[in-house]
């Protein structure tokens, strides 16, 4: 009897234990100084059944932290985060203890760096930035020297004459070739940065991740091709890296924009319409052509979910830069609402006109992930929004972009999609890298809305599949 209330006592507090998760416990900063960005983000992640809370947070007088929410409800997270203001030259090494209400021990976060220079001091007790703020980008310590090296993925051999784009908060940062060593070296930012190879003998592929002075070295295998029968001819000389080439490497923006699109716009047309089937004299239409001739002026309002789940791995990039792509392409007459969805629901953009695309370019590149799921109170705002900037003789159209999670203790928001299909608003879903089980409820929920779900599983998809959406719905009305 005894052994078993013993086994019971030691087994609740196992099982109870470890309901909130961090996403990490350790950060290395690396080498800062008094201009350096020093905060980092922490998710918290409610694993458990009932609402856990951030009870208190230990720390040095030079750590200082902001939290954005009190609570966590059941599945939901929520963000710490710390930012450190060492005054000493030299290692620091600072560890900050959170406790939470599901355990009685604190999970202990550990803080290490090295400041470089006591000049311009560090003020010990400087405020960390609101969750607005985000690193800085260029000319600042943040930047290091980034080697990415593309491979034969059977053989492991390095592959030459490879065209690399890498992306950071949604924009193509440069677009590089490898040199005769399979490798690119390039001046970067320390971020979470997404990686686009493509080489005409194999097929493209496509990575993601955070970088940083320790994670400087980036891996890209490409799968080859099946060999083709060809007729004899002259095998050209290798090419070798030369000063000349270098130069043409050094793109602008504008230019790694460019030359991503023509090597995605070549995949887009090699491989099959993964939206669904559309009307033939759809198909017969330049890809690109949005003319006021066959597409009517859209109205349509973004319900984006930017909760703690949207985090993980490439989501953000890759609806960053979808989003940005389907802004350049929006004419005067269409107009563009941006409603966000976390802990709660928000107006991120107002309705602004397709022509107006630096402000739809600032709102998009400033979104940030974090928070719980209110996806049905996004629903409903973003109705709201598009009742508010409605076009009688155009296209009304909301589009949920998510991956999965919108339903979620979302509510009564199924009446509110019916309800407004009867106005002449319809309803698509974009899925962003969600699973096959979201996709059906994802289905369900745009067939509700009298629209699609559409599918985003890679940049070749985020550059296409949004924008051929909003073509074929501005078709279909002007057509039929």
């Amino acid at each position: 009897m005894r052994i078993g209330i013993l086994l019971i006592t030691f087994l609740i507090p196992s099982i109870y234990w470890g309901q909130v998760t961090f996403g990490k416990t350790k950060h290395d900063f690396g080498e800062i100084s008094n201009i350096s960005d020093r905060f980092i983000d922490i998710n918290l992640s409610n694993k458990g059944g009932k609402k856990e809370y951030i009870l208190s947070v230990k720390k040095p007088s030079n750590v200082v932290y902001l939290v954005n929410g009190q609570f966590l409800e059941p599945d939901s997270s929520l963000t710490v985060r710390l930012q450190v203001n060492p005054t000493v030259k030299g290692r620091f090494n600072y560890e900050v203890k959170i406790f939470t209400s599901d355990k009685e021990e604190p999970t202990l976060i550990k803080l290490t760096g090295s400041l470089n220079s006591t000049s311009n001091k560090i003020n010990p007790f400087q405020a960390c930035p609101d969750f607005n703020s985000t690193p800085s980008k260029r000319n600042s310590v943040s930047s290091f020297e980034l080697t990415v090296v593309t491979i034969d993925k059977e053989t492991r051999n390095l592959i030459e004459n490879t065209s690399v784009s890498m992306l950071q908060n949604g924009s193509p940062e440069w677009t590089l070739t490898t040199n005769i060593n399979g490798e690119i070296k390039q001046k970067s930012n320390l971020g979470f940065s997404y990686f686009y190879a493509n080489h005409p003998l194999y097929y493209p592929n496509e990575v993601g991740g955070y970088i940083n002075f320790q994670r400087n070295y980036v891996v890209i295998e490409l799968q080859r091709k099946p060999i083709k029968k060809i007729e004899p001819s002259i095998t050209p000389e290798p090419t070798v890296a030369t000063e000349a080439t270098e130069a043409a490497n050094n793109t602008d923006e504008k230019e790694a924009l460019e030359q991503l699109e023509d090597e995605l716009q070549k995949e887009f047309i090699a491989q099959e319409d993964s939206i669904t089937i559309v009307p033939t004299q759809f198909n017969q239409l330049d890809k690109n052509d949005f003319n006021e001739q066959n597409f009517k002026p859209i109205n349509v309002t973004f319900v984006l979910d930017i909760s703690a789940s949207m985090r993980a791995g490439e989501k953000m990039e890759l609806m960053k830069f979808s989003l940005l792509q389907l802004s350049e392409m929006l004419r005067p007459q269409d107009k563009l609402t941006i409603v966000t969805y976390a802990s709660e629901s928000r107006v991120l953009l107002p309705t602004i006109n397709g022509d107006e695309k630096d402000k739809a370019k600032e709102a998009i590149k400033g979104l940030r992930a974090g928070g719980m799921t209110a996806g049905g109170a996004g629903i409903k705002m973003g109705y709201k929004q598009t009742v508010r900037s409605f076009i009688s003789d155009g296209t009304n159209q909301i589009i949920i972009i998510t991956d999965g999670d919108f339903n979620r203790n979302s509510g009564d928001y199924k009446k509110y999609i019916k309800k407004y299909k009867k106005r002449g608003i319809n309803m698509s879903v974009v899925g962003i890298l969600n699973s096959e089980k979201d996709k059906k409820a994802m289905n369900e929920v745009a067939e509700l809305g009298g629209g699609r779900y559409i599918p985003i599983f890679k940049l070749v998809d985020a550059k296409n599949n949004l924008k051929q959406e909003i073509r074929f719905i501005c078709f279909r009305n002007k057509n039929y």
